[in-house]
């Protein structure tokens, strides 16, 4: 009987031979997803530092570009280390450029041991063009002017500014005159949207008012009440015409208002209230704020009231 012959070690002869595409798989699998995963925190690392240095221009304060650049990208990136550069600002726009290199576990023996890894961030600036103010307000130009002196808003003390005809207030009287007001039967509010205690409008725009007092029916008391504690972006107009329901006020700008307190009446009045019986006030100031959300639009090409807007753009 003929022996079969011995064939011990096959195996780890075939399996000699595979580890190279073995390990070409491991690489593949292991390695680029561990580079995919590197790329997405430097990507996070340059969006940061490009909205952080964005942000800081459009308080009026741009910094160390530089610096704020490497600090959020070394912030972003777990277990490695990476270069932020500023290859490019000017006065509305900054790219950040994030750069890593990538030790790989695997691919050495495909000849491959590390890779550069990049990410780069474009944000872009500029004061409002237009949006949607989540308070049917409008202020008029020369009371931002009387605020804030007419330069970009530096203080932090509320002021009260009276929306009626009852109003003491030597700076409204500046503002408007003996009645109180700047058209008969308007103070200061506007149309709203369709439903909502919001309204929607862009420089140039005409808003009508929305005549009386009171705050427009689609307000609920905690639509305002919402509102105070925050900045909010409001419009600013310059002309105004009509009286009553025909009234209008032309957008100037926007400015961003901290509401601190406000009396319309009713069940919408702060406790404390900025004023008192028939009065109908709203208090806060002026202030320099960026707003990072998609509710207004931006240009370079408006009036500087102390608001901008910040886009993340590439």
């Amino acid at each position: 009987m003929q022996r079969v012959r011995d064939e011990r070690g096959a195996v780890g002869v075939v399996v000699a031979l595979l580890m190279v595409p073995l390990l070409g798989f491991a690489a593949i699998t292991v390695d680029v997803s561990a580079m995919y995963a590197e790329r997405q925190q430097l990507q996070t690392g340059a969006d940061a530092g490009a909205l952080a240095i964005a942000q800081d221009c459009g308080r009026g304060a741009c910094g160390s570009s530089g610096q704020t650049a490497q600090t959020l990208a070394t912030s972003n990136l777990k277990h490695a280390s990476s270069t932020a550069t500023v290859p490019s600002q000017t006065d509305s726009q900054v790219t950040v450029l994030n750069t890593g290199v990538k030790q790989h576990w695997f691919a050495p023996v495909l000849g491959v041991s590390s890779s550069t890894l990049t990410a780069s961030a474009t944000v872009s600036w500029g004061s409002p063009t237009g949006g949607t103010a989540v308070l049917p307000l409008a202020f008029s130009l020369c009371e931002w002017r009387k605020q804030t002196g007419g330069g970009v808003p530096s203080g932090t003390v509320a002021g009260t500014i009276y929306l009626t005809k009852t109003s003491p207030d030597v700076i409204t009287a500046d503002c408007t005159g003996p009645s109180g007001n700047l058209v008969p039967g308007g103070f200061g509010w506007v149309t709203t949207d369709a439903g909502t205690c919001q309204a929607t409008s862009t420089i140039g725009a005409i808003l009508t008012s929305d005549p009386g007092n009171s705050v427009p029916s689609s307000c609920s008391g905690q639509a305002i009440s919402g509102s105070v504690g925050r900045t909010v972006l409001l419009p600013i107009f310059d002309a105004y015409a009509g009286s009553g329901s025909n009234a209008t006020y032309q957008v100037y700008g926007y400015a961003a208002f901290r509401l601190t307190g406000y009396r319309f009446g009713g069940q919408n009045d702060t406790n404390p209230s900025p004023c008192k019986g028939n009065e109908r006030c709203i208090s806060g100031y002026f202030t320099r704020f960026v707003d990072i959300s998609e509710a207004f639009t931006y240009g370079t090409g408006g009036p500087q009231l102390g608001a901008a807007i910040v886009r993340l753009t590439k």
